[in-house]
Protein backbone atom coordinates (compact mmCIF):
# COMPACT_ATOMS: atom_id res chain seq x y z
CA UNK A 1 0.00 0.00 0.00
CA UNK A 2 1.46 3.38 -0.62
CA UNK A 3 0.72 5.28 2.19
CA UNK A 4 -0.77 8.93 2.67
CA UNK A 5 1.55 11.64 2.84
CA UNK A 6 1.83 12.45 6.71
CA UNK A 7 4.15 15.00 7.28
CA UNK A 8 1.68 17.68 8.61
CA UNK A 9 0.53 15.04 11.52
CA UNK A 10 2.89 16.88 14.17
CA UNK A 11 2.28 18.58 16.77
CA UNK A 12 2.36 22.39 16.14
CA UNK A 13 5.62 22.72 18.20
CA UNK A 14 7.80 20.65 16.37
CA UNK A 15 7.48 23.16 13.82
CA UNK A 16 7.95 26.19 15.89
CA UNK A 17 11.08 24.29 17.44
CA UNK A 18 12.14 23.57 13.82
CA UNK A 19 12.10 26.91 12.91
CA UNK A 20 13.67 28.00 16.10
CA UNK A 21 16.91 25.75 15.61
CA UNK A 22 17.39 26.33 12.25
CA UNK A 23 17.52 30.32 13.19
CA UNK A 24 20.10 29.63 16.11
CA UNK A 25 22.06 27.06 13.66
CA UNK A 26 20.85 24.31 16.05
CA UNK A 27 19.63 22.62 12.87
CA UNK A 28 22.34 20.39 11.87
CA UNK A 29 23.36 19.36 15.58
CA UNK A 30 22.99 15.92 16.10
CA UNK A 31 20.89 14.43 18.52
CA UNK A 32 19.78 11.19 20.08
CA UNK A 33 16.04 10.97 20.72
CA UNK A 34 14.90 7.33 22.58
CA UNK A 35 11.39 6.15 22.02
CA UNK A 36 10.36 4.62 25.69
CA UNK A 37 7.55 3.65 27.79
CA UNK A 38 7.44 3.36 31.39
CA UNK A 39 4.33 0.67 32.37
CA UNK A 40 2.97 -2.42 30.86
CA UNK A 41 -0.95 -2.02 30.25
CA UNK A 42 -3.28 -3.83 32.39
CA UNK A 43 -0.67 -4.45 35.01
CA UNK A 44 1.01 -7.15 32.78
CA UNK A 45 4.54 -8.10 32.94
CA UNK A 46 5.05 -7.47 29.17
CA UNK A 47 4.04 -5.33 26.37
CA UNK A 48 4.87 -6.58 22.43
CA UNK A 49 6.25 -3.93 20.32
CA UNK A 50 4.14 -3.24 16.81
CA UNK A 51 4.16 -0.37 14.39
CA UNK A 52 7.47 -0.33 12.66
CA UNK A 53 6.68 -0.77 9.62
CA UNK A 54 4.55 2.72 9.47
CA UNK A 55 7.23 4.14 10.91
CA UNK A 56 9.21 3.22 8.06
CA UNK A 57 6.57 4.10 5.33
CA UNK A 58 6.39 7.69 7.02
CA UNK A 59 9.80 8.52 7.02
CA UNK A 60 10.09 7.11 3.42
CA UNK A 61 7.28 9.35 3.02
CA UNK A 62 8.67 12.88 4.42
CA UNK A 63 7.86 15.72 2.64
CA UNK A 64 6.83 19.15 2.84
CA UNK A 65 4.28 20.08 -0.58
CA UNK A 66 3.66 23.68 -1.65
CA UNK A 67 -0.05 23.89 0.20
CA UNK A 68 2.13 22.92 3.20
CA UNK A 69 4.56 25.35 3.19
CA UNK A 70 1.65 27.93 2.20
CA UNK A 71 -0.19 27.17 5.08
CA UNK A 72 2.45 27.64 6.90
CA UNK A 73 3.42 30.92 5.70
CA UNK A 74 -0.17 31.79 6.41
CA UNK A 75 -0.31 30.47 10.08
CA UNK A 76 3.00 33.55 10.72
CA UNK A 77 5.71 33.14 12.90
CA UNK A 78 8.32 30.90 10.23
CA UNK A 79 11.41 32.87 8.84
CA UNK A 80 11.23 32.85 4.88
CA UNK A 81 15.01 31.07 4.87
CA UNK A 82 12.86 27.89 7.36
CA UNK A 83 10.12 27.58 4.44
CA UNK A 84 12.79 27.23 1.76
CA UNK A 85 14.83 24.68 3.77
CA UNK A 86 11.52 22.89 4.27
CA UNK A 87 11.03 22.31 0.40
CA UNK A 88 14.06 20.16 0.12
CA UNK A 89 13.39 18.63 3.46
CA UNK A 90 14.01 14.54 4.19
CA UNK A 91 15.34 12.52 6.52
CA UNK A 92 19.05 11.75 6.79
CA UNK A 93 19.60 9.97 10.09
CA UNK A 94 19.57 6.90 11.80
CA UNK A 95 16.96 4.60 13.30
CA UNK A 96 17.76 2.10 15.50
CA UNK A 97 14.53 -0.46 16.65
CA UNK A 98 13.28 -3.34 17.76
CA UNK A 99 11.58 -5.34 15.33
CA UNK A 100 8.05 -5.63 15.75
CA UNK A 101 6.81 -8.45 17.90
CA UNK A 102 9.47 -8.62 20.27
CA UNK A 103 8.46 -8.48 23.97
CA UNK A 104 9.78 -5.45 25.59
CA UNK A 105 9.73 -4.05 28.98
CA UNK A 106 9.76 -0.84 31.29
CA UNK A 107 12.40 2.10 30.53
CA UNK A 108 14.23 0.81 28.07
CA UNK A 109 14.58 1.88 24.03
CA UNK A 110 12.52 0.45 21.80
CA UNK A 111 13.52 2.49 19.13
CA UNK A 112 16.49 5.17 18.87
CA UNK A 113 16.72 8.12 16.63
CA UNK A 114 20.19 9.94 15.76
CA UNK A 115 19.81 12.16 13.26
CA UNK A 116 20.42 16.19 12.85
CA UNK A 117 17.73 18.14 15.53
CA UNK A 118 15.50 19.45 13.62
CA UNK A 119 14.47 16.09 12.02
CA UNK A 120 15.06 14.20 15.13
CA UNK A 121 12.53 16.46 16.97
CA UNK A 122 10.22 16.71 13.94
CA UNK A 123 9.20 12.61 13.76
CA UNK A 124 8.32 12.81 17.18
CA UNK A 125 4.48 12.97 16.94
CA UNK A 126 4.14 10.04 14.51
CA UNK A 127 6.44 7.78 15.57
CA UNK A 128 4.78 7.74 18.99
CA UNK A 129 1.21 7.92 17.44
CA UNK A 130 1.97 4.77 15.70
CA UNK A 131 4.23 2.69 18.32
CA UNK A 132 2.08 3.89 21.22
CA UNK A 133 -1.24 2.68 19.08
CA UNK A 134 -0.42 -0.79 17.72
CA UNK A 135 2.03 -1.81 20.80
CA UNK A 136 -1.19 -0.97 22.93
CA UNK A 137 -3.48 -3.61 20.54
CA UNK A 138 -1.01 -5.63 20.04
CA UNK A 139 -0.07 -6.23 23.99
CA UNK A 140 -4.09 -6.49 24.66
CA UNK A 141 -4.43 -9.40 21.69
CA UNK A 142 -1.93 -11.24 22.79
CA UNK A 143 -3.03 -11.03 26.46
CA UNK A 144 -6.77 -12.43 24.99
CA UNK A 145 -5.58 -15.07 22.90
CA UNK A 146 -3.07 -16.56 25.62
CA UNK A 147 -6.21 -16.64 28.08
CA UNK A 148 -7.58 -18.71 25.09
CA UNK A 149 -4.95 -21.26 25.29
CA UNK A 150 -4.66 -22.47 21.69
CA UNK A 151 -8.34 -21.81 20.56
CA UNK A 152 -8.67 -19.08 17.57
CA UNK A 153 -9.25 -15.77 18.34
CA UNK A 154 -10.57 -13.41 15.71
CA UNK A 155 -10.96 -9.66 15.81
CA UNK A 156 -14.01 -8.50 15.43
CA UNK A 157 -13.37 -4.55 16.30
CA UNK A 158 -14.07 -2.58 13.53
CA UNK A 159 -17.33 -0.55 14.16
CA UNK A 160 -15.90 0.23 17.87
CA UNK A 161 -12.48 1.68 17.02
CA UNK A 162 -11.88 4.93 17.09
CA UNK A 163 -11.34 5.73 13.51
CA UNK A 164 -10.78 3.72 10.00
CA UNK A 165 -6.94 3.73 11.33
CA UNK A 166 -7.84 2.30 14.50
CA UNK A 167 -9.72 -0.79 12.82
CA UNK A 168 -7.59 -1.52 9.93
CA UNK A 169 -3.99 -0.99 12.06
CA UNK A 170 -5.48 -2.52 15.22
CA UNK A 171 -6.35 -5.78 12.97
CA UNK A 172 -2.89 -5.58 11.99
CA UNK A 173 -1.53 -5.60 15.63
CA UNK A 174 -3.85 -7.85 16.64
CA UNK A 175 -2.60 -10.71 14.19
CA UNK A 176 1.10 -9.85 14.96
CA UNK A 177 -0.40 -10.51 18.62
CA UNK A 178 -1.38 -14.13 17.80
CA UNK A 179 -5.65 -13.60 16.54
CA UNK A 180 -6.35 -16.06 13.85
CA UNK A 181 -8.03 -13.34 10.85
CA UNK A 182 -9.93 -9.99 11.20
CA UNK A 183 -13.44 -9.26 10.54
CA UNK A 184 -12.28 -6.31 8.85
CA UNK A 185 -11.78 -6.85 4.89
CA UNK A 186 -9.62 -3.80 4.31
CA UNK A 187 -6.87 -5.14 6.50
CA UNK A 188 -6.66 -8.49 4.20
CA UNK A 189 -6.49 -6.38 1.50
CA UNK A 190 -3.86 -4.10 2.49
CA UNK A 191 -2.05 -5.86 5.56
CA UNK A 192 -2.53 -9.55 4.55
CA UNK A 193 -4.41 -10.08 7.70
CA UNK A 194 -6.71 -12.94 7.04
CA UNK A 195 -10.80 -11.79 7.05
CA UNK A 196 -13.25 -14.09 8.27
CA UNK A 197 -17.21 -13.23 8.92
CA UNK A 198 -19.96 -15.20 9.74
CA UNK A 199 -23.50 -13.99 9.56
CA UNK A 200 -25.14 -10.45 11.61
CA UNK A 201 -28.80 -11.54 13.02
CA UNK A 202 -30.37 -9.26 10.21
CA UNK A 203 -29.64 -12.56 7.80
CA UNK A 204 -31.75 -14.48 9.92
CA UNK A 205 -34.66 -11.94 10.21
CA UNK A 206 -34.64 -11.01 6.62
CA UNK A 207 -35.79 -14.72 5.88
CA UNK A 208 -39.40 -15.97 7.04
CA UNK A 209 -38.06 -18.23 9.40
CA UNK A 210 -34.88 -19.28 10.79
CA UNK A 211 -34.53 -22.71 9.54
CA UNK A 212 -34.60 -21.00 6.28
CA UNK A 213 -31.98 -18.43 7.28
CA UNK A 214 -29.52 -21.05 7.80
CA UNK A 215 -30.83 -23.52 4.79
CA UNK A 216 -29.85 -20.89 2.14
CA UNK A 217 -26.72 -19.62 4.07
CA UNK A 218 -25.25 -23.30 3.82
CA UNK A 219 -26.41 -23.71 0.13
CA UNK A 220 -24.19 -20.81 -0.53
CA UNK A 221 -21.68 -21.12 1.57
CA UNK A 222 -20.87 -24.80 1.97
CA UNK A 223 -17.49 -24.88 3.50
CA UNK A 224 -17.58 -21.66 5.60
CA UNK A 225 -21.14 -22.66 7.21
CA UNK A 226 -20.95 -20.59 10.66
CA UNK A 227 -24.94 -20.26 12.22
CA UNK A 228 -26.01 -17.68 14.46
CA UNK A 229 -28.11 -19.01 16.64
CA UNK A 230 -29.48 -16.47 19.02
CA UNK A 231 -31.47 -14.66 17.21
CA UNK A 232 -34.93 -15.71 19.19
CA UNK A 233 -33.84 -18.74 20.88
CA UNK A 234 -30.59 -21.23 21.30
CA UNK A 235 -31.61 -24.08 22.24
CA UNK A 236 -35.53 -23.97 21.37
CA UNK A 237 -35.42 -23.05 17.96
CA UNK A 238 -31.57 -21.74 16.77
CA UNK A 239 -29.62 -24.91 17.85
CA UNK A 240 -32.33 -27.86 16.20
CA UNK A 241 -32.69 -25.30 12.98
CA UNK A 242 -29.00 -25.38 12.49
CA UNK A 243 -28.89 -29.10 12.98
CA UNK A 244 -31.42 -29.39 10.66
CA UNK A 245 -29.54 -27.38 7.75
CA UNK A 246 -26.41 -29.12 8.60
CA UNK A 247 -28.12 -32.67 7.84
CA UNK A 248 -29.97 -31.75 5.17
CA UNK A 249 -27.49 -29.64 3.24
CA UNK A 250 -23.84 -30.49 4.06
CA UNK A 251 -23.90 -34.00 5.66
CA UNK A 252 -24.96 -35.03 1.62
CA UNK A 253 -22.22 -33.77 0.12
CA UNK A 254 -20.09 -35.40 2.65
CA UNK A 255 -19.39 -31.91 4.16
CA UNK A 256 -18.56 -32.34 8.27
CA UNK A 257 -16.80 -29.12 8.99
CA UNK A 258 -19.14 -26.81 10.06
CA UNK A 259 -19.84 -24.40 13.44
CA UNK A 260 -22.46 -22.35 15.53
CA UNK A 261 -21.52 -18.95 17.16
CA UNK A 262 -23.52 -18.19 20.53
CA UNK A 263 -23.54 -14.06 21.10
CA UNK A 264 -25.64 -13.37 24.04
CA UNK A 265 -26.66 -14.86 27.20
CA UNK A 266 -24.75 -17.29 29.49
CA UNK A 267 -22.25 -18.77 27.43
CA UNK A 268 -20.81 -21.43 29.90
CA UNK A 269 -24.33 -23.00 30.13
CA UNK A 270 -25.73 -22.38 26.39
CA UNK A 271 -22.56 -23.37 25.11
CA UNK A 272 -22.40 -26.87 27.27
CA UNK A 273 -25.84 -27.79 25.57
CA UNK A 274 -25.48 -27.08 22.31
CA UNK A 275 -22.50 -29.79 22.14
CA UNK A 276 -24.62 -31.68 23.69
CA UNK A 277 -27.30 -31.37 21.41
CA UNK A 278 -24.97 -31.55 18.36
CA UNK A 279 -23.02 -34.64 19.45
CA UNK A 280 -26.52 -36.24 20.20
CA UNK A 281 -26.98 -35.57 16.17
CA UNK A 282 -23.70 -36.56 14.88
CA UNK A 283 -22.72 -33.40 14.32
CA UNK A 284 -19.39 -34.06 16.71
CA UNK A 285 -16.79 -32.08 13.86
CA UNK A 286 -19.13 -28.73 14.36
CA UNK A 287 -17.42 -26.24 16.30
CA UNK A 288 -19.09 -23.44 18.94
CA UNK A 289 -17.64 -20.03 18.22
CA UNK A 290 -18.37 -17.27 21.39
CA UNK A 291 -18.64 -13.57 20.99
CA UNK A 292 -20.00 -10.88 23.24
CA UNK A 293 -17.78 -8.17 24.87
CA UNK A 294 -15.31 -10.93 25.82
CA UNK A 295 -11.89 -9.66 27.04
CA UNK A 296 -8.82 -12.39 28.45
CA UNK A 297 -10.79 -12.58 31.87
CA UNK A 298 -13.88 -13.48 30.79
CA UNK A 299 -12.79 -16.06 28.26
CA UNK A 300 -10.19 -17.36 31.12
CA UNK A 301 -13.71 -17.90 33.22
CA UNK A 302 -15.66 -19.57 30.78
CA UNK A 303 -12.82 -22.10 30.16
CA UNK A 304 -12.53 -22.85 33.73
CA UNK A 305 -16.30 -23.13 33.96
CA UNK A 306 -15.75 -25.99 31.02
CA UNK A 307 -17.75 -24.07 28.43
CA UNK A 308 -17.65 -25.76 25.26
CA UNK A 309 -16.24 -23.25 22.86
CA UNK A 310 -13.56 -23.72 20.08
CA UNK A 311 -12.95 -20.36 19.50
CA UNK A 312 -13.39 -16.84 20.16
CA UNK A 313 -14.77 -13.43 18.01
CA UNK A 314 -13.34 -10.58 20.39
CA UNK A 315 -14.41 -6.99 19.21
CA UNK A 316 -14.23 -4.04 21.38
CA UNK A 317 -12.50 -4.73 24.57
CA UNK A 318 -9.27 -5.46 21.54
CA UNK A 319 -9.78 -3.09 19.65
CA UNK A 320 -9.50 0.06 21.76
CA UNK A 321 -8.14 -1.61 24.75
CA UNK A 322 -10.81 -0.85 26.58
CA UNK A 323 -9.56 -1.82 30.23
CA UNK A 324 -6.60 0.77 29.51
CA UNK A 325 -6.45 2.36 26.14
CA UNK A 326 -3.01 4.24 26.57
CA UNK A 327 -0.22 2.80 26.16
CA UNK A 328 2.42 5.68 27.24
CA UNK A 329 5.33 5.86 25.07
CA UNK A 330 7.41 8.77 25.40
CA UNK A 331 10.65 9.91 23.19
CA UNK A 332 13.28 11.70 25.44
CA UNK A 333 16.71 13.30 24.36
CA UNK A 334 19.38 10.76 25.40
CA UNK A 335 22.10 12.77 23.90
CA UNK A 336 23.66 15.39 21.56
CA UNK A 337 27.27 15.41 19.72
CA UNK A 338 29.51 18.25 19.79
CA UNK A 339 31.41 19.58 16.83
CA UNK A 340 33.94 17.34 16.74
CA UNK A 341 31.30 14.44 17.11
CA UNK A 342 31.82 13.43 20.85
CA UNK A 343 28.98 12.19 22.45
CA UNK A 344 27.68 14.39 25.21
CA UNK A 345 24.87 12.59 27.52
CA UNK A 346 22.00 14.55 28.30
CA UNK A 347 19.16 13.70 31.23
CA UNK A 348 15.43 14.81 32.00
CA UNK A 349 15.17 14.92 35.84
CA UNK A 350 12.14 15.13 37.59
CA UNK A 351 10.77 14.72 41.24
CA UNK A 352 9.09 11.85 40.27
CA UNK A 353 11.69 8.57 40.29
CA UNK A 354 9.67 7.22 37.15
CA UNK A 355 10.34 10.15 34.85
CA UNK A 356 14.03 10.71 35.33
CA UNK A 357 15.70 9.59 31.76
CA UNK A 358 18.24 7.04 31.27
CA UNK A 359 21.21 8.89 29.25
CA UNK A 360 23.37 8.42 26.65
CA UNK A 361 23.58 6.69 23.00
CA UNK A 362 22.38 3.11 24.22
CA UNK A 363 22.19 -0.29 23.06
CA UNK A 364 20.23 -3.10 24.95
CA UNK A 365 20.77 -6.77 25.48
CA UNK A 366 18.64 -9.35 26.14
CA UNK A 367 20.34 -12.40 28.39
CA UNK A 368 19.01 -15.96 27.88
CA UNK A 369 19.65 -18.48 30.49
CA UNK A 370 21.48 -20.86 28.17
CA UNK A 371 20.17 -24.62 29.81
CA UNK A 372 16.10 -23.58 29.16
CA UNK A 373 16.51 -20.67 26.82
CA UNK A 374 14.34 -18.23 28.60
CA UNK A 375 15.02 -14.82 28.54
CA UNK A 376 15.94 -13.72 32.38
CA UNK A 377 17.16 -10.24 32.35
CA UNK A 378 17.57 -7.25 29.81
CA UNK A 379 20.80 -4.70 30.14
CA UNK A 380 21.11 -1.39 28.99
CA UNK A 381 24.69 -0.47 27.99
CA UNK A 382 26.13 2.25 26.36
CA UNK A 383 26.64 1.81 23.40
CA UNK A 384 30.00 0.76 22.93
CA UNK A 385 29.92 -1.73 25.47
CA UNK A 386 29.97 -5.47 24.49
CA UNK A 387 28.99 -8.22 26.97
CA UNK A 388 30.98 -11.63 27.44
CA UNK A 389 28.72 -14.33 28.20
CA UNK A 390 31.75 -16.05 29.47
CA UNK A 391 31.73 -14.12 32.65
CA UNK A 392 29.54 -13.76 35.71
CA UNK A 393 26.97 -10.97 34.75
CA UNK A 394 25.87 -8.69 38.07
CA UNK A 395 22.49 -7.21 37.95
CA UNK A 396 20.60 -4.87 40.97
CA UNK A 397 17.42 -3.30 40.41
CA UNK A 398 18.15 0.46 39.87
CA UNK A 399 15.32 1.35 41.83
CA UNK A 400 16.38 -0.32 44.54
CA UNK A 401 20.07 -1.35 44.46
CA UNK A 402 20.63 -3.37 47.10
CA UNK A 403 18.94 -5.96 45.21
CA UNK A 404 21.51 -7.92 43.16
CA UNK A 405 21.41 -10.85 41.36
CA UNK A 406 24.42 -12.89 39.28
CA UNK A 407 24.08 -14.65 36.41
CA UNK A 408 26.38 -17.15 34.79
CA UNK A 409 26.20 -19.50 31.77
CA UNK A 410 23.86 -17.15 29.25
CA UNK A 411 23.85 -15.63 25.79
CA UNK A 412 23.03 -12.34 24.78
CA UNK A 413 21.20 -10.72 22.23
CA UNK A 414 21.28 -7.30 20.71
CA UNK A 415 17.62 -5.73 20.53
CA UNK A 416 18.24 -2.83 18.68
CA UNK A 417 18.87 -3.35 15.06
CA UNK A 418 19.51 -1.12 11.98
CA UNK A 419 16.69 0.71 10.57
CA UNK A 420 18.22 3.61 8.78
CA UNK A 421 21.31 4.87 7.97
CA UNK A 422 21.75 7.96 6.94
CA UNK A 423 18.60 8.23 5.58
CA UNK A 424 18.58 5.11 3.42
CA UNK A 425 16.46 1.93 4.16
CA UNK A 426 18.90 -0.66 5.48
CA UNK A 427 16.42 -3.05 7.00
CA UNK A 428 14.14 -6.05 5.13
CA UNK A 429 10.60 -5.70 6.83
CA UNK A 430 9.10 -9.40 7.17
CA UNK A 431 6.20 -10.30 5.96
CA UNK A 432 3.14 -9.93 8.30
CA UNK A 433 2.85 -13.84 9.08
CA UNK A 434 7.33 -13.98 9.99
CA UNK A 435 6.27 -11.51 12.39
CA UNK A 436 3.49 -13.55 13.79
CA UNK A 437 4.98 -16.25 14.38
CA UNK A 438 8.53 -14.38 15.48
CA UNK A 439 6.06 -12.63 17.86
CA UNK A 440 4.69 -16.31 19.68
CA UNK A 441 8.83 -17.35 19.82
CA UNK A 442 9.76 -14.79 21.78
CA UNK A 443 7.12 -14.85 24.08
CA UNK A 444 7.30 -18.75 24.32
CA UNK A 445 10.50 -17.92 25.79
CA UNK A 446 9.34 -15.48 28.85
CA UNK A 447 8.85 -17.68 31.93
CA UNK A 448 5.32 -18.23 32.81
CA UNK A 449 5.63 -15.92 36.15
CA UNK A 450 6.24 -13.12 33.62
CA UNK A 451 3.22 -13.79 31.74
CA UNK A 452 0.77 -14.07 34.92
CA UNK A 453 -2.49 -11.89 34.20
CA UNK A 454 -2.35 -11.07 38.15
CA UNK A 455 0.83 -10.11 39.68
CA UNK A 456 3.75 -11.24 37.25
CA UNK A 457 7.02 -11.56 38.16
CA UNK A 458 9.43 -8.26 37.64
CA UNK A 459 11.67 -8.61 34.97
CA UNK A 460 14.67 -7.21 35.36
CA UNK A 461 15.55 -4.12 33.04
CA UNK A 462 18.97 -3.45 34.18
CA UNK A 463 21.71 -0.31 33.32
CA UNK A 464 25.49 -1.54 32.97
CA UNK A 465 27.55 -0.47 36.06
CA UNK A 466 29.03 2.38 33.52
CA UNK A 467 25.40 3.48 32.43
CA UNK A 468 24.51 3.54 35.58
CA UNK A 469 27.90 5.79 37.05
CA UNK A 470 27.16 8.48 34.26
CA UNK A 471 23.62 8.91 35.19
CA UNK A 472 24.79 9.25 39.05
CA UNK A 473 27.10 11.98 37.68
CA UNK A 474 24.50 13.98 35.83
CA UNK A 475 21.93 13.78 38.73
CA UNK A 476 24.49 15.00 40.88
CA UNK A 477 25.63 17.35 38.82
CA UNK A 478 21.78 18.47 37.46
CA UNK A 479 21.67 21.26 40.17
CA UNK A 480 24.39 23.46 39.09
CA UNK A 481 21.06 24.62 36.33
CA UNK A 482 19.40 25.44 39.21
Amino acid sequence: MKPENYTMLCDFYELTMANGYFQNSIRDRVTYFDVFFRKVPDNGGFAIAAGLEQVIDYIQNLRFTEDDIRYLRQKGGFSEDFLDYLKNFQFTGDIYSVPEGTPIFPSEPILTVRAPAIQAQFIETYVLLTLNHQSLIATKANRIVRAAEGRPVSEFGSRRAQGADGAILGARASYIAGCASSACTVADQLYQVPASGTMAHSWVQMFPDEYTAFKTYCELYPHNSTLLVDTYNVLKSGVPNAIRAFQEVLLPQGITKCAIRLDSGDLTYLSRRAREMLDEAGLTECKIVASNSLDEYLIRDLLLQDAKIDAFGVGERMITSKSEPVFGGVYKLAAIEDDQGNIIPKIKVSENASKITNPHFKRVYRLFERRSGKAIADLICVHDETIDVNEPMELFDPNAVWKRTTVTKFEAKELLVPIFEKGKLVYSPPSIQEIRQYCKEQVDLLWDEVKRFENPHTYYVDLSRRLWNIKQELLANSGRFL
